[in-house]
C-alpha cells in the first residue's frame, strides 16, 4: 500500500476552499438569502452537542472504548470498534481531539484502544465485520496528524495500510462490499456505503485508492442498486429504502457522481420521503440521517441550509434527559454518536464531511 502524505483529492470531488489554488480566479458570489446563507450552530444545538459528549464521557469504558451489548442478541457483539471509533469523531467534529484539552485523556484512551485493537490483530480485520472495519478507517483517517503524540502517526498510518488493503481486496467483483472481509461474500448497499466512505476518508488523509476501485463503486452503485422507477437505491438488487439511498447517493457524490440524474433523482426521494424525518416510521433513523445530512452538504449550501435546521431540531427534540440519544438501556452505540456527528455538521471539522 502506498501512502502519499499530501493531502489529495478523492477522483471525482470537488476540490475544498482550503485546497483553491491561490491564484485561482474568485468565484462571483450570488446574492445572500435566508435560503441559500450556511446553516450555524445555534446555541440549543450547541448545548445539545455538549450533554451528548457528556454522556459519552461517563459511560467510556476503563479501556478506552464505547460499547454496547447487540440488544436484539444477548452474548452477541458488543460493536466496540464501531462505537469507539464514531465516538472519536463524535468529539473530532467538535474540534476536541486526542491529548488536548478538557477530554484529552479520555480521547486518548479511545485512540490507544483502537490502535491496540489492530496492532494485536493477526491480519488487520480485528475480528468484525465491514461495517465496523469501514468506521475504523474513517477514524483512523481523521485522527492522523491530529494527535499530540508524533509517535502516534506512526501507528495510524500502518493501522491505515493494513486496513485499506483488506477493503480493497475485499470489493466484490460487482464492485461492493458485504459482511464478511472477502470478495466472494457478496455485495449490499448498506456495507458499501460505510466502506467506500471510509475509503474517501482515507483518500483525505493521503492513502492510495486506485481509480478502478471508485468506478466499481459507481458500477454497483448506479447499475445494481439503482431504481430508475422509484428513484432510490435498494439494499440488495434495485429497490428504494431510505437508509441505503441516503448511504447510496453519499457515496455515489463522493465517487465523483454529483451532477448526475440518478444522483439527482435520489437526492428529490429523501427530500419527498414522508418517513424521512418520522422517528417512528423510519426504522433506521440515525444510520439514514448520518449519510442524507452529507449527502445534502455534498449537493450544495441550498438543499444543506433547507435541511439541516430540519434534523436538528428533530434530534433536540429527541435527545434524552442524561444527554444521550439512546431508547433504551440496552441500544446500540452508534445512536449517541451519529446525532453529535449530525448536529455539528456546520462545523466542517472533519475533511470527508466537508464539500
Amino acid at each position: 500500500m502506498v501512502l502519499c502524505w499530501t493531502m489529495s483529492v478523492l477522483v471525482g470531488l470537488t476540490v475544498s476552499a482550503q485546497e483553491k489554488p491561490a491564484d485561482a480566479p474568485a468565484a462571483e458570489e450570488a446574492p445572500s438569502s435566508s435560503e441559500t446563507e450556511a446553516p450555524e450552530l445555534t446555541e440549543e444545538a450547541e448545548k445539545a452537542i455538549e450533554r451528548g459528549l457528556k454522556f459519552l464521557i461517563s459511560n467510556q469504558n476503563k479501556d478506552g472504548s464505547w460499547s454496547s451489548q447487540d440488544p436484539e442478541n444477548e452474548g452477541g457483539a458488543n460493536y466496540a470498534i464501531a462505537g469507539t471509533s464514531l465516538g472519536l469523531m463524535a468529539f473530532m467534529v467538535e474540534g476536541h481531539f486526542p491529548g488536548f484539552g478538557p477530554y484529552g485523556q479520555a480521547l486518548d484512551r479511545a485512540k490507544d484502544y483502537l490502535l491496540k485493537r489492530a496492532k494485536d490483530s493477526p491480519t488487520g480485520a480485528m475480528g468484525v465485520k465491514m461495517y465496523e472495519i469501514g468506521l475504523f478507517t474513517i477514524a483512523m483517517s481523521e485522527l492522523w496528524g491530529m494527535t499530540s503524540d508524533p509517535k502516534d502517526n506512526k501507528e495510524i498510518q500502518e493501522a491505515l495500510e493494513r486496513v485499506v488493503e483488506i477493503i480493497l481486496r475485499s470489493q466484490n467483483p460487482l464492485g461492493g462490499w458485504r459482511y464478511a472481509p472477502r470478495p466472494d461474500a457478496g455485495q449490499d448497499t448498506s456495507v458499501t456505503a460505510t466502506v467506500f466512505v471510509s475509503l474517501a476518508s482515507a483518500r483525505e488523509a493521503g492513502v492510495l485508492v486506485p481509480a478502478e476501485t471508485i468506478e466499481r463503486v459507481t458500477g454497483y452503485l448506479r447499475d445494481q442498486a439503482f431504481d430508475e422507477r422509484r428513484g432510490g437505491f435498494g439494499y440488495q438488487g434495485k429497490g428504494y429504502t431510505i437508509s441505503c439511498t441516503a448511504g447510496g447517493v453519499y457515496s455515489a457524490q463522493l465517487a465523483g457522481n454529483r451532477d448526475t440524474e440518478w444522483v439527482a433523482a435520489a437526492l428529490n426521494s429523501l427530500e419527498n420521503d414522508p418517513k424521512m424525518f418520522s422517528r417512528k416510521d423510519n426504522g433506521h433513523f440515525y444510520y439514514s440521517h448520518y449519510y442524507a445530512m452529507q449527502a445534502m452538504v455534498q449537493a450544495g449550501e441550498e438543499r444543506y441550509a433547507k435541511w439541516y435546521p430540519r434534523i436538528r431540531d428533530s434530534l433536540i427534540s429527541l435527545q434524552q434527559p442524561n444527554g444521550s440519544w439512546q431508547e433504551k438501556e440496552k441500544d446500540y452505540p452508534h445512536k449517541t454518536p451519529m446525532a453529535i456527528i449530525i448536529l455539528g455538521t456546520p462545523n466542517r471539522y472533519i475533511p470527508v464531511y466537508q464539500r
